[in-house]
């Protein structure tokens, strides 16, 4: 079983999903400019953030390509 986190910051309008609160954590870019991956000093991705989630289509879902390594 693994835990997942997720927060939402009303104010800053920000989503961040964590897989893996204890790594020490990079953000990169993804193809969506509202999203940002996270991944480990290894490259393994622990979760991602989504900003200005309230302007997001309601009608679609957001897609973005993640390039770190699989858990």
């Amino acid at each position: 079983m693994q835990e997942v986190k997720v927060w939402y910051d009303a104010e800053g309008d920000y989503l961040e999903v964590v897989f893996d609160d204890n790594a020490q954590v990079v953000f990169h870019d993804t193809d969506n400019d509202a999203v940002m991956e996270m991944v480990d000093t290894d490259g393994k991705i622990v979760g991602f953030s989504i900003m200005a989630v309230s302007k997001l289509s309601k009608d679609a879902p957001i897609l973005a390509h993640l390039y770190g390594k699989a858990a």
